[in-house]
């Protein structure tokens, strides 16, 4: 049998947006688009690193197979078969309004867990080190524990080598060599370089591919599963407030008097 890679994708707010194209909703707990802008979303730059990890696999092992898997309330088509079009042969999409403002790790990673064992025997799984829009991290790691495997966190270099992975994993000075018996579970970072372009070839064919699409209930999961760990109290922008006061006395010395005083009176010094 090939190797069956599956690599991991979010479909996330750009990043590289303005921070005016975005507004809190305090009463949701959730930022939402501003009314007045469009701007699309992106596949997290993280996975797009990891999409790449595994690519990368497939056309060094050759006899390999990369599925790409999501999990969300709603996806851009267009958006997501970026994927397909840098090289990934199959896409499965986890689409239910009841992952709307889905912000707990757990339950994000319990419904890719059940997505990946509806899709069946499975060699590696690749994920981005986190997302952009939470930064949580823990999702992939949830994942390899619900499945029962080893993961690899925070690589910047895949590879299997006589059904085991490789990685160099990334330190504060430098990085090690880490390996693990398939399969596993492997986070990647951006220092694994630059995700390939889709070449013409890739996107006219990602245009005749259509991506499996599965509600929760198709995982057998109901919403009653998603009772989310985290409780979000509040989200809101922080209020930065700043106060001067001028010191003036009659000449420099004075005047560093009166400071040195002031500074007492607040107990600074």
């Amino acid at each position: 049998m090939p190797l069956h890679v599956i690599a991991t994708a979010k479909q996330v707010m750009d990043p590289e947006s303005p921070p005016s194209a975005y507004r809190v909703d305090r009463e949701a707990k959730r930022v939402v688009p501003h009314p007045a802008t469009k701007i699309p979303p992106v596949i997290n730059g993280f996975d797009e690193n990891g999409i790449e990890a595994a690519l990368r696999i497939k056309d060094a092992v050759k006899d390999a197979k990369v599925t790409i898997l999501a999990a969300g309330p709603s996806f851009s088509m267009d958006v997501m078969k970026k994927a397909l079009a840098m090289g990934a042969d199959e896409m499965v999409l986890v689409q239910d309004p009841a992952l709307d403002n889905v912000a707990d790790s757990t339950v994000t990673a319990k419904v890719l867990a059940a997505a990946v064992r509806k899709i069946g025997p499975f060699d590696l799984i690749i994920s981005g080190r986190q997302a952009s829009d939470w930064d949580n991290a823990q999702v992939p790691l949830g994942l390899a524990e619900l499945l029962g495997v080893a993961c690899v966190p925070v690589t910047r270099k895949v590879e299997v080598k006589d059904r085991e992975v490789v990685c160099e994993r990334i330190l504060a000075d430098g990085y090690e060599v880490v390996s693990a018996a398939l399969p596993a579970v492997v986070t990647v970072s951006n220092e694994l370089g630059q995700p390939r372009y889709p070449t013409l070839r890739n996107i006219m064919a990602a245009a005749r591919k259509q991506p499996t699409i599965w509600k929760l209930a198709d995982l057998g999961l109901a919403p009653a599963d998603l009772a989310p760990r985290l409780l979000v109290m509040d989200l809101y922008i922080p209020e930065k407030t700043s106060q001067c006061e001028l010191i003036k006395g009659e000449n420099e010395e004075d005047s560093g008097r009166l400071l040195a005083l002031k500074l007492r009176e607040a107990k600074f010094i």
